[in-house]
């Protein structure tokens, strides 16, 4: 719930600017302000690679859900991506990870790539159980029919967002590894990008690791320069 429509589209707008002189950063770069800004937004990303996302969506594609907003109509949008089961989500929604399937599924079914959450709260994590809890959430948090080819994996555990607190980057590879492994064949086709208190130096940091594929960016993103940072870091 950040961003106005005038500093909504000042932001679209500097990124935009400063991807046009850096072409060949060598990553996908996607942006997902609030349902309110995802209209004005698209017609400012119309002529560039930047790509635009949603924050969430209804598992049903139409019908009597008021104040919802389905996966086909973040397509009418010019959506390409959606966050789904993001832990504000899960803990302020109060949103099983059924639910989030249901979701899952919908996106999917529409033509949007998905951005899956998953991560373990600071209770699981001080309590050793942490790989536990990210497997139970990943394999109930996926449809019994997805592709691998529309899906990323955003491992974010819960007590690094917004915290400046981060996992070592060997702790960040145990658990992109194990996300794979739980996944079987198609695990190392899909994207694994971490989430959680991202900077450029973190960045830097991580993506020395070939287990890092991206990251979902959070308080960073509302500033240009910072979240450009990030991006620039894919080199």
């Amino acid at each position: 719930m950040h961003g106005r429509l005038t500093s909504g589209l000042s932001l679209a707008n500097d990124l935009v600017q400063r991807l046009s002189t850096h072409r060949n950063l060598g990553a996908d770069i996607v942006i997902c302000p609030p349902h309110t800004l995802l209209w004005p937004v698209a017609e400012v990303l119309a002529d560039s690679t930047l790509r635009l996302g949603a924050q969430d969506c209804h598992p049903e594609n139409h019908g009597a859900y008021t104040g919802d907003i389905s996966a086909a109509m973040l397509i009418d949008m010019g959506c390409r991506y959606v966050i789904l089961g993001h832990s504000e989500r899960r803990t302020g929604h109060k949103e099983d990870s059924a639910l989030i399937a249901r979701k899952v599924a919908a996106a999917q079914q529409a033509g949007l790539t998905v951005i899956l959450c998953v991560g373990e709260t600071r209770a699981e994590y001080d309590a050793g159980q942490k790989t536990e809890a990210v497997e139970k959430q990943l394999r109930e948090s996926l449809p019994e029919k997805y592709t691998a080819a529309n899906l990323v994996i955003a491992y974010e555990p819960v007590w690094a967002i917004g915290s400046g607190v981060t996992p070592e980057v060997a702790d960040v590879e145990k658990m992109h590894r194990h996300i794979r492994k739980v996944m079987g064949p198609i695990g190392e086709a899909v994207q694994v990008i971490y989430g959680g208190s991202v900077t450029p130096q973190l960045a830097e940091n991580y993506f020395a690791s070939a287990e890092v594929d991206g990251f979902l960016v959070g308080s960073v993103s509302l500033n240009a320069e910072g979240f450009w940072g990030v991006c620039e870091k894919a080199r």
